[in-house]
Order: C-alpha cells, then structure tokens, then sequence
C-alpha cells in the first residue's frame, strides 16, 4: 500500500473534489469512506425495494468552474435542462408560481416588483461570486495575497456604485421578513421568496442574522440559484466526481471508517501522521483532510489532549443542531396537486412567512409544530430510474424540526410527526394517501447516526456571521488549514458552507497546493 501524500477522510462531494485536485498535481491520494458508497447526504438511498432517492434532493448552485476542471460532463454529469420552477401551494389551487425572471399568481404590483427584486440581488450576488472560491484571508495582519483578496472584494463592491454598494451593506445584514416585507404584499410570495434564504438552517425569517447572504451564495453560480435534477439524480454528480478522481489517480476505499486521525509530537510540536481505522489498520500519509464536521474532526478523531483548550472550547460551542427532516414516499402512480397540470417543480408548503415563523417557534422549544412547513419535489418526474414502471418519489424537506425533540424520538414521535405531514400534504394532493406504497421519515437524530454528522446539520454547521466567511468554522481552522501541522479540513464546516456546490474541497485543495 505504501504511504500517501494525502489521505481525505469522508468521501462526500467535496472529499472527492479536493482528492481530485490534489491527484491532478501528483499526489498519491487515498479517500476513506465509513458508508457503503461514496456521497454522504448526495448518496443513493433505497428507501424501499425499486424505490430511490437521496437526501439532497436537487442541485442549484454546483460550482462551474469545479465541473470543467474536473471535465465532470465526460464522466456523464449532465446538470440537466429542465429548470424547476418555485412554486408556492395556496389553497384552492391559488399557486404563486416563481421563474427566474418572472412570477405568476400575484398582482401586477408584485409582478413588477419582482424583476427590480431580482436583478438587485443578482448584482450583488456577482460582487460576491470570486470569493466562494477564495481562502478568505484571517483577520490580522498577512502577506500580499491575503491583501491582495481583500483588495479585490472591496473594488468588486466599490464597482457597484456608491448607491449599490450603501444598499448592499443593509440588505445583507436583513432578516429575511424584513427583505420580503419592504418589497411586496402578498403573503403567499413573501413565504415562498423566504424559503431559499432559510433552508437548511436554524434560523426563521425575523431572525437578525445572515439569511439574505445564505441566498446571495445561492443565486452566485450561473445557475442563478435554480434547480435542477441531475441526470441518475444528486447520485448521478456524485458517480461523475468519483469517476473523475479516480482517473486522476484517487483511491476511494469504502466500508472504512476512520476511528482516529494518528498525531506525533510532544509540546515541542506536533504533527499527523496517519489515520487509524476502525478494524485497527494504520495508513500513514504527509497529511490528513478532513471532510467531515469539525466537531467529529477535533473532539473525536483528533482528541482534546491535542488542542488547546481556548480552540476546544470554540470548537464545543458551534452550532451545529439539524434543523431539517426528511420525508420520503414511494409513490404506486402520479398524485394529483390541485391546480397544477403536473407537479413538477420544487412545491413549497408555507402559507404565510408566520407559519415559516412559529414551526420554527415550535423547534426552538424541542417541538414539532402542528402546521409543517415544506419543500416537496417529485424527482421521478425527470429520472424514471428512481422508481418502478408507474410509480413515483416523493421528497420532502421538513423544515424545523428539532434535533432535541422534547421526550426524545420514540416510534410514537416519529410516527405522528410522519402522518402529520401527510395530512398537510393531502390538502394539497388529496389523493396522496391513495398512491403511497410506502413512506420514510428521518429526523435530524437520524441524518446524524445514519450519515455521521454531528447534530445532523446540512452544513455541518450554522451558517451566521460569527460562523462564515473567515470565522468558519472558528479562528484558526478558518482557511482550511488547523493549529496541528498536517490536518486540513475540506468539508461543509468550511468557508463558503454546505449545500452542493464543491467550492470547499476546491478551496482546500487549492490552499493545500501552495
């Protein structure tokens, strides 16, 4: 086996993006991956005989520029050309239908609206756009690169005009009720328009933190934040970058788990030499990235014996509880939607921006709220693979619900949750009962003992303002180097954040490489 420059623990997207830039430049790169298969929250997942999904559902913002270096369209990545309409289910079929440059179902007031709406926060996204592919310099003094970067954010900014740029700093720091209110009236819209600035977070629309900067990320890529179904599914831009690191020279090795990251030194330095695996094996290597949540990296693969005790601290103290549940249904036929010819698109069930609100009300509390809030898509619409001859998934992104349920998540919590959601969706559907074969629900608890993330977060951590940019994850393992010499992280927890966009493992492969 010999010994490697890099060994990458977890083989998530971006474990199998930075492996993929580091073998690209010679290095012997050895991926460990605890599950079956590689992709972590993007993987398959067989949730019932025929029947398969993932746990990201959709892509929207995968970064350009990471698809033509790693030529991921060669290794059948096809991004797919049907745009997923936004559509906001109202009741009575009264939909509020969301297009990249348009909207439907409102008032003409609204309607208008919306294209000033857009192209504002499309200009402000391009400002920001070089630097989620950026190491964002620490704060404090640094050499000519780290001012080299700031220089540029600030010109990127300045370039917006000093009307723009006085808009800019007080959008970006809006909640997100805030940002919907002061710009159109209907409720219906203003609910709908909120979700992307929520999702996947454990903040609600009056929350006064980074919420309109999580969508600016989002609209960053050509894509403009719209979302598609990759041909094979999320699994299908998964099998493309394994495929792709592979040929560069990767080895991928599944079904091993890292028990520890091996550490040499005394108090005259440090360094890692390895890891430690599960079934006892010891492979050494210069380094070790980590793709998993910093939690699990410092407190238990690398142990606080190694850490100072300030940065351990820091470390226990990020915010990393999930508050995302997943709903899955196998589907025998096509459920109707009221007022829709076909449901295809990305089906938000939220009322009101007070129903976003009080489910959150509910979560903070270690509640389920009565009245859940949802994202639903039916990706067997576009990749009948996903299901048998006739049938169809169901995926549902749930959002608020509490990885600290108050009593715990015993079978009647789950179930009652689970059937909730169901009601909520026949109001919508209200054949839905009649197609199901079969339905999942997975809790954050779940996300985090199935898929090995601390608290079950989709972005390993919160995305806030003391947690991004170049306090993520926390001062000094903010650009994706760490206080041990030889450990990197490449993960969610990184700057610029989750979703699946690959800009992490780019951002740590890159950094790595100098």
């Amino acid at each position: 086996m010999g010994r490697y420059d890099s060994i990458i623990v977890g083989a998530g997207h971006n474990g199998l993006v930075c492996g993929a830039y580091l073998a690209r430049n010679d290095q012997k790169v050895l991926i460990l991956e605890a599950a079956d298969e590689a992709g972590g929250l993007a993987a398959s997942r067989e949730f019932h005989p025929g029947y398969t999904t993932s746990i990201a559902q959709s892509v929207s913002h995968f970064s350009e520029q990471v698809s033509r270096d790693l030529n991921l369209a060669a290794y059948g990545y096809d991004r797919g050309t049907t745009a997923l309409p936004l559509i906001g289910l109202g009741a009575s079929g009264k939909h509020v239908v969301v297009e990249a440059k348009s909207v439907q179902g409102v008032g003409d007031d609204d309607a208008m609206e919306y294209t000033g709406y857009t192209r504002q926060l499309e200009k402000f996204a391009d400002a920001l756009q070089p630097f989620w592919l950026k190491t964002i310099p620490r704060i404090g003094p640094g050499g000519l690169r780290d001012v080299l970067t700031f220089a540029h954010l600030g010109l990127s900014l300045r370039k917006l005009g000093k009307a723009d740029m006085r808009e800019f700093m007080r959008v970006a720091s809006l909640p997100a009720r805030d940002l919907v209110e002061e710009n159109f009236s209907s409720e219906l819209l203003k609910a709908t328009l909120s979700w992307d600035m929520l999702t996947g977070a454990k903040m609600a629309p009056r929350s006064p933190n980074s919420s309109v900067l999580l969508m600016l990320y989002r609209l960053a890529e050509q894509s403009r934040g719209t979302h598609t179904i990759p041909s094979g599914g999320v699994p299908g831009l998964i099998a493309a970058i394994q495929k792709s690191a592979q040929a560069s020279g990767v080895e991928v090795r599944c079904s091993t788990a890292v028990e520890k990251i091996t550490v040499a030194g005394d108090e005259n330095g440090l360094q890692v030499t390895g890891v430690t695996t599960t079934a006892g094996e010891q492979i050494s290597a210069d380094r070790v990235i980590s793709a998993t949540d910093p939690t699990r990296t410092f407190i238990d693969m690398i142990g606080v014996e190694y850490l100072d005790i300030g940065f351990t601290n820091r470390i226990r103290r990020l915010r990393c509880d999930g508050f995302v549940g997943k709903l899955h249904l196998a589907l025998s036929k096509l459920p109707g939607f009221t007022g829709l010819d076909t449901p295809n698109a990305r089906m938000i069930i939220a009322p009101n921006v007070d129903a976003i609100e009080f489910a959150y009300d509910d979560a903070k509390y270690g509640r389920c709220s009565d009245d859940p809030v949802m994202e639903i898509v039916l990706p067997s619409l576009i990749d009948a693979s996903l299901a048998p001859d006739g049938g169809h998934v169901l995926s549902a992104n749930v959002m608020y619900v509490p990885r600290a349920l108050k009593g715990g998540w015993t079978a009647a919590a789950r179930e009652q949750i689970l059937n909730r959601c169901i009601e909520v969706i026949s109001a919508y559907a209200p054949d839905i009962r009649d197609c199901m074969v079969h339905a999942e629900f997975l809790t954050p608890e779940d996300l985090e003992n199935e898929y090995r993330i601390t608290g079950g977060h989709w972005h390993h951590t919160e995305i806030a303002m003391d947690q991004m940019l170049m306090m993520r994850p926390t001062y000094e393992a903010a650009q994706y180097r760490t206080p041990i010499p030889g450990l990197y992280l490449c993960g969610a927890g990184c700057h610029p954040g989750g979703d699946i966009t690959g800009a992490a493992g780019h951002n740590a492969a890159h950094e790595i490489l100098r």
